[in-house]
C-alpha cells in the first residue's frame, strides 16, 4: 500500500506531468471503484490539470473546478502511459480501474492487483465531500504538527496500542503498515505498547518518525511512478522482512499475523528479546 512518502512522490512526478494538460477523458473500467456519480466524469472532458496534491494517503488532482481523489488502497497503483491506450482484454478482467487519458493519447492507467477490490476513484467539488478525507487527522510533516500536539494524541489514546495509534487516519495522516513498523523499529519500542507514555518516550517516536518519514521522501525524490514500489522495499528494515536478520543487531525478525494484515518486529531492538503471541490481542509471552 503507498503511504505518504509514496503518495507524495506520486504528487511530485505526476504533477509535472499533468498540471498544464487537457482531459480528454475519464474511462472507468472497473465501475465499483468509482464511488460517486455526480458530477459525472464526463464533465472532465476539456478541462485543464491545475495540480496535483494530497490529503493523507489520497492522492488529489485538480482539473478544472473539480477534484479527482484516489485512493489506492493496498494493492492500487498508477502507471503513466505516453501513448495511446491500446485495448486488449474484456473490460473489467484485467487490473485496469480506470484511465485518464489526455490530449494527444497520453495519461494514466490506474491499476489494481489482486481479487480484493479496494481502490476508490471520487469526483467532487471540494475533497471534504470524500468522507475519508474529511476524517483525516493531521499531517506528521506539516509545519502545525509539533511534539505538543503528538503527546496529546498520544495522551487521549489512552491503553491503545501505539501501532495501531499510527495507523488510525483519523489520528495521523498518511501512516500505514509498513512506516509504523519501520518507525516502531527506528523507535526500539514494541508495537504493543501503550500509547500514553512517559515524555522521554514522546520525544523519541516523535523525532523518530518525523526522521523516518522525511528520509523516505528523500529517497524517493525525483523518483518516477514506475520506480517507487522497488525504492520503497529497499528501504525498509524490518516490514516484509521476517526471518531475515535484523540490520541493527542481528536477531531474526518476528511477525505477529493478524485477520487482514502481519506487522514486523525485531525481539532484541524492540521487546526486549521475548517475542511477540501471534493473536490479535497479542502481549509478550511470560
Amino acid at each position: 500500500m503507498p503511504e505518504l512518502p509514496e503518495v507524495h512522490a506520486l504528487v511530485t512526478d505526476l504533477g509535472a506531468r499533468l498540471t498544464g494538460r487537457i482531459v480528454e477523458r475519464l474511462d472507468v473500467v472497473s465501475f465499483a471503484a468509482l464511488k460517486t456519480f455526480d458530477p459525472p466524469v464526463s464533465a472532465l472532458a476539456g478541462e485543464f490539470v491545475s495540480g496535483v496534491s494530497r490529503h493523507g494517503k489520497f492522492l488529489d488532482i485538480g482539473i478544472g473546478d473539480l477534484h479527482l481523489l484516489i485512493h489506492l488502497a493496498r494493492a492500487g497503483w498508477i502507471r503513466w502511459r505516453e501513448g495511446a491506450p491500446v485495448a486488449s482484454g474484456r473490460p473489467g478482467k484485467g487490473p485496469l480501474a480506470a484511465r485518464l487519458v489526455l490530449e494527444g493519447g497520453s495519461g494514466l492507467d490506474i491499476t489494481e492487483a489482486g481479487t480484493k477490490k479496494s481502490l476508490a476513484l471520487y469526483l467532487v467539488t471540494d475533497p471534504l465531500q470524500v468522507p475519508g478525507v474529511a476524517r483525516l487527522g493531521p499531517d506528521p510533516l506539516e509545519p502545525g504538527f509539533t511534539e505538543r500536539s503528538f503527546a496529546r494524541i498520544l495522551s487521549a489514546a489512552g491503553r491503545a496500542q501505539i501501532k495501531g495509534v499510527l495507523r488510525n487516519q483519523a489520528l495521523i495522516a498518511g501512516i500505514g503498515n509498513a512506516y509504523s513498523d519501520e518507525i516502531l523499529h527506528a523507535a526500539r519500542m514494541s508495537p504493543f505498547k501503550p500509547a500514553s507514555m512517559a515524555p522521554d518516550e514522546v520525544s523519541r517516536l516523535f523525532a523518530t518518525m518525523q526522521a523516518t518519514l522525511r528520509d523516505a521522501i528523500a529517497r524517493a525524490d525525483g523518483l518516477a511512478a514506475s520506480e517507487l514500489k522497488r525504492e520503497k522495499k529497499s528501504g525498509l528494515r524490518v516490514h516484509g522482512r521476517t526471518g531475515e536478520p535484523c540490520p541493527v543487531c542481528g536477531d531474526t525478525v518476528r511477525q505477529v499475523i493478524f485477520a487482514d494484515s502481519t506487522l514486523q518486529y525485531c525481539p532484541t531492538c524492540q521487546t526486549g528479546g521475548k517475542p511477540l503471541a501471534d493473536r490479535v490481542l497479542s502481549r509478550l509471552l511470560k
